[in-house]
């Protein structure tokens, strides 16, 4: 942390919801090597199997808008953090975000929390109209602070760290556009933070006096707009200055679209946090200052920070670890009903000059860097079509170019199961008339010098659109699928991670 608070020295019996999330997951290791207590409150715990703080915390599942779900997370617990966000999606999500926050307030009450900890958003002048992000956010603090139990409302604006959506929408338009027709949006004024000053706040907030219930703006010494935000980055990262043109034409709708092909965030995550970025959000009061004592980085030293994370590929949580609106979430089932009682399969089977770890280490770095060994262009233009719809696309890469935890993306899958070395399944979460996973299984060969590789994918179609989409793209599969296995026995024979 630097120069960043230290948390107070007893040891707090704390429960710490969306430790999935970007900034609930690199919270908890702090939490856990301060000494504290710490129990996670997660609807999918399979996503904390493999996290390296896995043993020091204790996992629970449940879901924020279930009240029982959350009153039996609260029992014995001193201090709640609440780090739960419902953003885009189909769904009314200020409506989720809304009822959750009313859970937490009763249940954390009738539990006897000392106090709730929340990190919300910074605040437009009163004379600009709220984006529904910021309001909802703006709402979920008063909930809390109108609830029995004292709250510290922490409200940040865009956060500046490795990995957090805001800073890879920054990155890739600035990298990827050197001249660029912009919404008005990019001369809203903004006050960014670094994310490890926003970690630094979230700590120091726990040794507040008990009674305080109260907001505080969050914020890096920095006002800067958003054009002058590119222009910094760029400078920060060697490139030459960009030309930007703003345009009155450009609607938040459309700028999502365009973020949406651009940069590796999808539309239904993109278009709020552009709509929030006709607002102008600068702290008006820094009395957390004088709470919690130290100086937070300006915008350059938290962008070279941050970009030093990225080429080192230390990227510890990253936007994409969290569900994005619209993406399943239920294992694999076995022939739902609304499948029609059918579920299409591509089943390969292979032995490999390579023994199983070997294999392992091949399939365990598939995607991102390394690719998918097979026909490349049809990867590339599958990932196109699934932006130009809204979808994720391969730009979400990975989290780490060779190790793989359950609940990690990879391009425009996530990863369901690791069972190391012999299973990896993925779930696809690019837009489709259905449901669909890959997975692969590894077993002993007639030697120890070789391997079996099974390669599955299995599609559930949904409707009559899913089963005409499957035999549209089957008669692909044996240069997709069928290269794939070929390619990645070859590359575990050679020993070496290469795409093809």
């Amino acid at each position: 942390m630097g120069d960043g608070p230290a948390p107070y020295d007893v040891d707090v019996r704390i429960l710490l919801t969306g430790a999935t999330g970007y900034i609930g997951g690199r919270l908890a290791p702090m939490l856990v090597e301060a000494g504290h207590t710490v129990r996670c409150l997660t609807r999918s715990p399979e996503k904390l199997l493999d996290v390296p703080w896995a043993d020091g915390v204790e996992v629970v599942q449940g879901d924020a808008l279930d009240r029982d779900d959350v009153l039996a997370a609260c029992d014995g617990v001193e201090l709640v953090y609440y780090l739960v966000h419902s953003i885009g999606g189909d769904g009314d999500f200020a409506a989720s975000d809304r009822l959750a926050a009313e859970h937490l307030a009763d249940a954390a009450a009738e539990a006897g929390v000392g106090r709730i900890i929340y990190l919300g958003g910074l605040r437009p002048p009163e004379d600009e109209v709220a984006s529904e992000h910021l309001a909802s956010r703006a709402e979920v603090g008063q909930i809390l602070l109108d609830g029995p139990v004292p709250a510290v409302i922490l409200q940040a604006g865009v956060v500046i760290g490795s990995g957090s959506a805001s800073f890879e929408m920054l990155r890739y338009l600035t990298e990827r556009l050197p001249m660029m027709v912009t919404p008005r949006w990019v001369d809203s004024r903004v006050q960014p933070i670094a994310v490890r000053d926003v970690l630094g706040y979230l700590l120091g907030a726990a040794g507040l006096p008990a009674s305080l219930n109260r907001r505080f703006d969050i914020a890096g010494p920095d006002v800067l707009t958003y054009r002058e935000m590119m222009q910094r980055y760029a400078a920060v990262a060697g490139l030459r200055r960009r030309i930007i043109v703003p345009v009155p034409v450009l609607s938040p709708w459309l700028s999502s679209h365009w973020i949406n092909i651009v940069t590796p965030v999808p539309k239904p995550l993109a278009q709020p946090l552009v709509e929030s970025l006709r607002n102008s959000v600068v702290a008006t009061e820094q009395d957390i200052r004088t709470l919690i004592p130290f100086e937070p980085i300006g915008f350059d030293e938290a962008v070279r920070l941050a970009l030093v994370r990225v080429r080192d590929q230390d990227v510890a949580t990253r936007w994409s670890s969290a569900d994005w609106p619209g993406a399943p979430s239920d294992p694999m089932p076995t022939d739902p009903d609304w499948s029609g009682g059918s579920a299409y399969r591509d089943e390969r089977r292979q032995t490999v000059d390579a023994p199983v770890e070997a294999t392992w280490r091949i399939i365990e770095g598939i995607g991102g860097e390394h690719g998918w060994y097979s026909w490349r262009s049809a990867w590339a233009l599958r990932g196109l079509a699934d932006r130009l719809v809204g979808g994720v696309g391969l730009r979400r890469g990975r989290r780490h170019p060779d190790d793989l935890r359950t609940g990690d993306v990879v391009d425009f899958w996530r990863v369901e199961t690791v069972d190391r070395p012999h299973l990896l399944r993925l779930r696809a979460e690019m837009r489709l008339p259905g449901e669909a996973w890959l997975e692969f299984r590894i077993s002993p060969g007639a030697d120890d010098e070789h391997s079996v590789l099974e390669q599955r994918a299995l599609f559930l179609p949904r409707g009559l659109a899913g089963h005409a989409y499957w035999r549209s793209i089957s008669p692909f599969h044996n240069v997709v699928f069928g290269g794939m296995i070929r390619n990645i026995a070859a590359a575990a024979a050679e020993r070496i991670p290469a795409g093809a």
